[in-house]
Order: structure tokens, then sequence, then C-alpha cells
């Protein structure tokens, strides 16, 4: 879980550079987004308890509201570019990661075709949610490529810090 938490944190930070958003923001988001999940595991508790106790924690409601966005029966709307990034990052950014894991090279040769391809193949990394990850990129307004080329970049450059394999294990 913390694994996943970084690689989500490095992929909406980056994308907020992108965008010219608060880095500082976005990465929290990503980091936090999933903080509750070993605690409350089931809909709806997660991420509604984990709402409240950053609520009470003093985070502020726009934060809260992105993480609250990013499970769809919350029935909170993704109303900001940041609730869209974090849907639009989290399902994808664990299923990159996944596929990256099972390649001898990792995250250093992975391309979009690639991870395109596994999409299909329902029977691997099967509890992500594809109609997720689809409907992510659309509601984000990104190429499903481009947007799989960017995390790929996000987590080559976070690759230590999120278990994946180092350029120099890789061969790269």
């Amino acid at each position: 879980m913390r694994k996943h938490a970084l690689a989500v944190e490095a992929v909406m930070k980056d994308y907020a550079r992108r965008l010219g958003e608060d880095e500082g923001k976005w990465a929290l988001v990503g980091l936090l987004h999933d903080f509750d999940y070993e605690m409350y595991p089931d809909p709806p508790d997660h991420p509604l308890k984990g709402s409240e106790v950053l609520g009470a924690r003093g985070y502020g409601d726009d934060i809260r509201r992105a993480i609250l966005g990013h499970a769809n029966y919350t029935g909170v709307a993704r109303d900001t570019q940041l609730a869209r990034a974090l849907y639009a990052c989290d399902e994808l950014t664990g299923f990159v990661v996944a596929c990256a894991l099972v390649r001898p090279n990792g995250i250093w040769d992975l391309e979009a075709k690639s991870v395109k391809k596994k999409l299909k193949d329902k029977a691997f990394a099967r509890t992500v949610n594809r109609d997720e990850v689809y409907e992510g990129a659309q509601e984000f307004n990104v190429d499903l490529g481009e947007h799989i080329d960017f995390i790929i970049a996000a987590l080559r450059q976070a690759a230590n810090e999120v278990g994946l394999k180092a350029a120099t294990q890789a061969g790269a």
C-alpha cells in the first residue's frame, strides 16, 4: 500500500508541474488517497472514514473531496482538475506498476502499447477496474496512450522509492 501511495504521489506531482498546479498539494493528495484502506478496506468506509480523519486533522475540503471522488460509490463529483487527476492516475498507476513488475527490465523498457495490450487481458491484474482506467483518462481529457507514457516517465524517476528495479539492476 505504501509503494502504491508513493507511486501515485510521484505521478500526481509530475502532473501538477506539467499543468502549473500546486505540486505539494497534488503530491499530498496522491500520497494520502488510500491511507485508510488497510483500516477500512470495504466500501463505503474507504474513503469516507479517512475523509473524516483528514477533516479532524485540518485538511481542506478540496483535498478531501478529491480523495472522496476517487471512489465512484461515494457519489462525490470530480469537479476540479485535482479530483479528475487523482481518479485518472490511481488505478492506471497501479496497473502500470503491475506491468513493470512482470518485465525483465521493469519500467525501463515498458511502453504504452504493452500496457494497452495488458489492459485487454482481463486475467492480468484482474482487480484493476478497466472501466475506471478509461473513464479517468476521458474525464481528465488526456489521450490514454499519452497518459500511460506520462505515468511511465514519472515512475521511472521514482523507481527506487516505489519498489521498481533501479536502472542498473534492470540493465539499462
